[in-house]
């Protein structure tokens, strides 16, 4: 399935949600809130043990449907990440990393509610397709190296230059994101979302999902591996947040 199906998908199940939302236009009295807004803690297969965070705040189109505006920012891996540990200074790195990615990606969807809870107690399921801008951006993964006359350097790892046995260390991470270049795309998910909450004004549970980041050009994680210009990932995000 190419990135390019996803979108078009995406921009079908939007349109088809919209006609939805038309068709349930009267007022409904049993709607208990109108908008909500939740924090998250996300965790995906491409971010390692904590992949990022996420802000999202919904507002009521009907009892069925809201519209739902978030923003994610995470941490982008590749598979072939390994770490190892130099014994004399017991720093650790990444050998053959390029770079490191993060990903910022602000979103519009659909909340549709799939099954309502009651008022106070029970399970609601929600189903949200989102689609939005996302920006990569692309900081150089810095080492301290040795040389062989006892200088050290902090720079950007390259194989042709560095010796693995001579990385003392990784630099700093303000100095690295200071060097960052950015790499626009496109984002596009599905999720489904599972919400409890004893009370009416607060809301918690989670979302699980598929995304797809494509971005304008391929982008380098590590330098002697496959690396891609489109990354697909599951997620599951935790949150916790409030309603209105």
């Amino acid at each position: 399935m190419t990135n390019k199906f996803l979108v078009i998908f995406l921009f079908i199940v939007l349109y088809a949600t919209n006609g939805f939302a038309q068709f349930w236009t009267e007022a409904d009295e049993d709607l208990i809130y109108r908008r909500e807004s939740v924090y998250g803690i996300n965790f995906n297969t491409n971010g390692g043990l904590i992949g990022g965070v996420s802000f999202k705040h919904a507002r009521v189109i009907n009892k069925f449907m809201f519209h739902s505006f978030s923003i994610e920012a995470v941490n982008v891996k590749h598979p072939k990440e390994s770490r190892y540990q130099n014994i004399s200074t017991g720093s650790s790195y990444i050998a053959g990393k390029s770079n490191y990615l993060y990903v910022l990606r602000p979103q519009y969807g659909r909340e549709l509610v799939l099954f309502q809870k009651a008022k106070e107690q029970g399970i609601q399921v929600n189903f949200i397709p989102a689609i939005g801008p996302t920006l990569g951006i692309v900081a150089p993964y810095l080492i301290r190296y040795e040389y062989l006359n006892g200088r050290v350097a902090t720079e950007p790892y390259d194989s042709n230059v560095h010796q693995l046995s001579n990385i003392l260390g990784t630099g700093s991470f303000t100095e690295s994101l200071s060097q960052a270049s950015i790499v626009p795309g496109l984002s596009v998910k599905a999720s489904v979302t599972f919400e409890f909450g004893t009370f009416k004004n607060n809301v918690t549970g989670f979302e699980a999902g598929f995304m797809v980041d494509g971005f304008t050009k391929e982008i380098i994680i590590m330098e002697e591996a496959d690396n891609r210009q489109v990354y697909t990932s599951a997620f599951l995000t935790f949150f916790y947040g409030t309603r209105k």
